[in-house]
Parts: structure tokens; sequence; C-alpha cells
């Protein structure tokens, strides 16, 4: 089989290029400046070596004990994005593009932000670099991340907050999407996930697949078998897709994606594109998009502003359809009763994003054996989420 997507970007049906004129121009400079990039050894190289000095792979896989003994005894691992240099999976697309960035020429790069882990990574990758930065975040999003607002700004980034829609992610990328349009000679736009116009979720995918390379390894080497379950969360999809790759060839190995189930199922109430969306285009791509009867989009929430968008990435549409992967909801108290366990019984304090997938792992783990290896893409640290959960749990800090 061909790998995917194809020349024209689609896995399947989903995928492509769906954008204003003037951005047709920069999208296939920019697949040109990548498809050049991954076939030089010198760009290669470098990436490889600042992923190594500088991002701090590989991350290491965490067998965690006292969690498999209070689930009923699978062998459950962690791959610990969360030890990146700025705490999670995003910096290892953001250091590829800026890099790519520079070898375009361009001197500026933009980039939204929900739960601000992306925004941070671009800041940080910018200032390595030395290119200028601008980061959009829904103003809602910058209430429930100050904390990683005043980094971003601490790394010489300008945040822009979008007061329109719902105030988060989807917002955010309407008002990146703008900016590119009007400044593309000189500005890169560094998405963060899986998502938009073709090339980009190829090319984060490519970036991120780090994360499963370094993890198949690993898991081999210290349970000496694959495992049974690898389980991910899914916002836009980039650290799913990240581990997710290098395991889809072996049927034997179940893989989960696990969505923000939110406070309910009416729509509006969650964010699980797979139980409550329909085939669409949002943002550049044709995948699975949350929107109501007349094809309007639909707002979202979950506790998690990394998880709260209306979209997921096209390769994870295929894999749903095809049923290579499958896709669970977790809802917010669920995620927060994870947040404390991890940190209990690992000491461990995990984003409320990857606080989803480990919730979907505390109940399922008891359906398999004690010798079963379970893999977490344990995507993020939950540094930035202390603030919101003591919030919502009446703590006053």
């Amino acid at each position: 089989m061909k790998p995917l997507p194809d020349d024209r970007g689609y896995f399947g049906p989903y995928g492509g290029r769906f954008v204003p004129e003037t951005l047709m121009a920069p999208l296939e400079e920019l697949e040109r400046a990548w498809q050049s990039a991954r076939r030089d050894r010198t760009f290669r190289r470098e990436l490889d070596t600042l992923l190594a000095t500088y991002c701090g792979r590989p991350t290491p896989l965490s067998f965690a004990a006292r969690l498999s003994d209070n689930l009923g005894g699978a062998r459950v691992f962690l791959k610990r994005e969360d030890l990146c240099h700025t705490g999670a999976h995003k910096i290892n697309n953001a250091v590829g593009q800026c890099l790519l960035a520079r070898r375009m020429g361009k001197v500026r790069v933009i980039a939204e932000t929900g739960a601000g882990q992306h925004g941070v990574a671009t800041a940080t990758a910018a200032a390595l670099f030395g290119l200028r930065c601008r980061v959009y975040m829904g103003t809602e999003d910058e209430r429930r991340q100050a904390l990683n607002v005043y980094r971003m700004k601490l790394l010489g980034a300008e945040v822009v907050g979008v007061d329109a829609g719902t105030k988060t992610l989807k917002d955010a990328i309407n008002e990146a999407l703008r900016d590119w349009v009007t400044n593309v000679a000189t500005t890169h736009y560094v998405l963060g996930s899986v998502l938009g116009p073709h090339p980009y979720p190829a090319m984060v995918r490519d970036f991120q697949s780090v994360i499963g390379a370094e993890a198949l390894l690993q898991v081999r080497r210290q349970h000496g078998s694959l495992p049974r379950l690898v389980v991910a969360c899914v916002g836009g999809g980039s650290n799913a897709a990240g581990i997710f790759g290098a395991f889809v060839p072996y049927k034997q190995v179940e893989l989960v994606g696990v969505e923000a189930g939110g406070r309910g199922t009416g729509l509006g109430d969650h964010a699980a594109r797979f139980s409550g969306g329909a085939p669409g285009v949002l943002h550049g791509t044709r995948t699975y998009v949350l929107q109501d009867q007349n094809g309007q989009v639909a707002g979202t929430h979950s506790v998690s502003a990394g998880l709260d968008y209306p979209a997921v990435g096209p390769e994870h549409a295929l894999w749903h359809d095809n049923r290579r992967v499958g896709y669970v909801r977790v809802s917010d108290d669920e995620a927060l009763d994870a947040f404390h366990l991890l940190a209990e019984l690992e000491g461990i304090v995990p984003a409320l994003e990857t606080a989803h997938a480990l919730a979907f792992v505390t109940h399922v783990a008891r359906r398999y054996a004690k010798g079963d290896g379970i893999l977490v893409n344990l995507s993020g640290r939950g540094d930035k989420d202390v603030n919101e959960v003591a919030r919502l749990e009446g703590v006053r800090l």
C-alpha cells in the first residue's frame, strides 16, 4: 500500500486543502520545502541533534508499578512526554517547524494555542532561532491557562487574546489563518496539531512520530513484548498520531484514542467528534466535525483546554472508519479523578488532556491479564492545570 496521505493530501476521503486562493501559494511553498527538508540529511541531522540536546529526547518509558497494582495487575507503562523541555510533546513539532521556517527564509512565526503548551513550545523554538513570534489564544483559554500565557511572554512572544466565538482554540486558529493570509511573505504558521490543510496533517504527524519510534523500542526492551493496548488522548490528535503510527502495522496491538466527553452528551457540552460529529470541512481539511443540523460548527466544552476543539485530524477520521483505532469519550469528572490518582500513586501530576487517557485505562485495565502491557502516552505535565483544578474544586490557593 502507498503511504498516506496521497499526492493531494487525502487520507482516504479525509484531508485535502480547502483554503482561500491567497493561501494556495504558501501551502505549496511549504509542501515543497518540507519534502525537500525531509530528504536532506543535513536538516534531519540538525533536527535529531536538537531533539536530543535541547528537547530532552529520548524521553523515558516509566513502569507505573503502584498504578498497575491499584488497577488490577496489567502492567501500565507511561511514555513520558511530560519530561520534554517545556513540559509536553508539542516541542517536537515546534522545533521542527521553526527549523523549517528558517530554512524557508521566514523571519516571523505565528501559532494558535488552546492549553498553551503549543504556544509555549513555539515561543521557545522562536527564541532559539531568533524569530519573531505571535501566538493567538482564546480569552477563555487565557483565563484557564494564565501560567502559560506568562511563560510565552517571558519567552519574548506577543500573545493576542481572541474574544470571538467560543473564545477557545477554534477561534484562535481562525485569527492565526487571517494573520497568515496577510503576511505570507515573511511569516510561517506553526500549526500545532495534525489538522488544517495539506501538508500540515502529515508534516506534524511526521515531526511527532519520534514518540512512537522510541516507545516501540522501549516497550519491547522493558516489557519483553508488544503491549496489548496503546492509549492516547485526542484533541486535534498530534500526540496520538505520534505514538499510534509506530503500532498501526501490528494488528495484535489495540489502539484507543480518548476524546473529551465534557459535562454531558448534548451538542455544546463535549468535544467528542466521533460520538456526535459528522464529516465536514473546518480549517482547510475534511474530517469529522461537531456541527448542528444546519451544518454550522457547534460549540464545545471540556475541562481540558487542549481537547476543546470541534474537529479532529483527518488521519484519525480514516483510522476511525477503518476501525484500526477505537475512539471513546471520558467525562470532565472522570478526568479529574485520574488527575488525582496518578499524582497520588506515582508522584506524577499529568496534564488534564493526558488525564482523559488515564481515566480510560482505569476503566479497562482489569479486562487484561497480569502479564499484559498497557502503554499510555503521557503527553504533558499538569503544572499548567493546577490553578484551574483548584478553582473547580473550590480550593483557594
